[in-house]
């Protein structure tokens, strides 16, 4: 069963010894933090842990599944994570 924002909340406030409500005004401004520095093209890196970059997508032709038709995918931006050492020992185990 994957770990919602509120259980997630529960389990960080009972390790730091802080109330919900603080734990939840952290996990959101790390949110907001994240967002905002994607936005900008700024990688974001936890040593260790993860880190999170904006990477560009050129334009590119693609096929409609149902029709077969091609179209053409305009060139954007998408969002790259990668797990750190940390967290690929965590799952190996």
């Amino acid at each position: 069963m994957p770990l919602n924002k509120s259980d997630l909340v529960t389990a960080v406030a009972a390790k730091a010894n802080l109330t919900k409500t603080d734990t939840e005004a952290v996990i959101n401004a790390f949110q907001d933090v994240l967002i905002e520095s994607l936005s900008k093209g700024e990688a974001v890196k936890l040593t260790g842990l993860l880190s999170v970059e904006r990477v560009e997508r050129a334009a590119r032709t693609g096929r409609n599944p149902r029709t077969g038709e091609e179209l053409q995918i305009p060139a954007g931006f998408g969002v790259k994570v990668s797990a750190g050492s940390l967290l690929k020992k965590a799952v190996a185990a």
